[in-house]
């Protein structure tokens, strides 16, 4: 009886051997069909016109109009994200009150809303027959259809990343040092500059990638608020949308591969930031 345990432990083995190996290829055959195979043909449909096609495409106004108006969302965005985010860390992290897990709820609300439905909100509220239209058109001032109405998309859908990067950062750090640090006669803001962001850079850092990624990829919102008019309210997601749907085949493509090696960036970056923070709490 004794002989048998060997044998039978080795067919265990070997039996944990398979599956591993069926999931390993089953996760290599998913993200082949879905991620590897989409991309190269992105990146094989957008030289396929040449390189002339491509600076063409890169070159062309509403092309240009169309990053010029994403880097604008994104360069307003995020930053005002990342104060929201910082504050919000701050006010949750290593505090009990009533309501906390409602407001954790609220910040979480962009991950579980459809961007659809966010920018159809906005309509609701700042559109010409929304609550505060006629208020705004006395005013002279445009959301719905201009940038005010994209850049709010866009800081809606983006809201949770950089909070939600920070908070267990923060929590994980404890309250001693800021403690420590009020004790030495350290005001509230040299206490934040010297203790609390250092503690927290790294998980900032990963949020702000995240958050940017998204602010410039984000199409849905954008779409609804935007009106998609070419040349004037047109992101660089809605380009790509205009150009296939127009059988513009070198601009969707070329367009594609900028934000797909856009995307390529931020993985790197991440990946980056992960090694480097798993390489600090190995030291620490």
């Amino acid at each position: 009886m004794t002989a048998e345990l060997p044998e039978s432990k080795s067919q265990a083995t070997a039996g944990i051997d398979w599956v591993k190996g069926g999931l390993i290829a089953f996760v290599v055959i998913y993200l082949a069909l879905l991620l590897f195979v989409p991309a190269a043909n992105v990146f094989y449909q957008a030289i396929q016109g040449g390189w002339p096609g491509m600076v063409k495409v890169l070159t062309s106004r509403l092309f240009l109009n169309a990053l010029k108006l994403t880097l604008i969302a994104t360069v307003i965005s995020v930053p005002l994200n990342t104060i929201f985010g910082i504050c919000a860390a701050l006010a949750i992290a290593n505090k009990t009150f009533r309501g906390r897990t409602l407001l954790l709820s609220i910040i979480d609300l962009p991950f579980s809303i459809s961007p659809v439905v966010a920018g159809l909100m906005l309509i609701l509220l700042y559109g010409n027959r929304g609550w505060f239209g006629p208020l705004l058109q006395a005013g002279g001032i445009k959301i719905i259809f201009a940038l005010p109405g994209i850049v709010m998309a866009t800081i809606f859908v983006t809201m949770p990343f950089i909070a939600r990067e920070v908070l267990p950062a923060l929590e994980e750090s404890g309250t001693e040092q800021e403690e420590a640090a009020f004790t030495l006669g350290a005001s509230p803001w040299q206490t934040f500059w010297r203790v609390t962001l250092p503690s927290i850079k790294w998980s900032l850092l990963y949020g702000l990638i995240l958050c940017n990624a998204r602010a410039m990829g984000e199409f849905g919102a954008v779409a609804v608020v935007s009106g998609n008019i070419t040349g004037k309210t047109q992101t660089l997601p809605l380009f790509i949308e205009e150009s296939h749907t127009q059988y513009d085949n070198q601009a969707a493509y070329t367009a594609a591969l900028l934000l797909a090696c856009l995307a390529i960036v931020t993985l790197v970056l991440k990946y980056l930031l992960e090694r480097n923070t798993a390489v600090r709490r190995t030291y620490h």
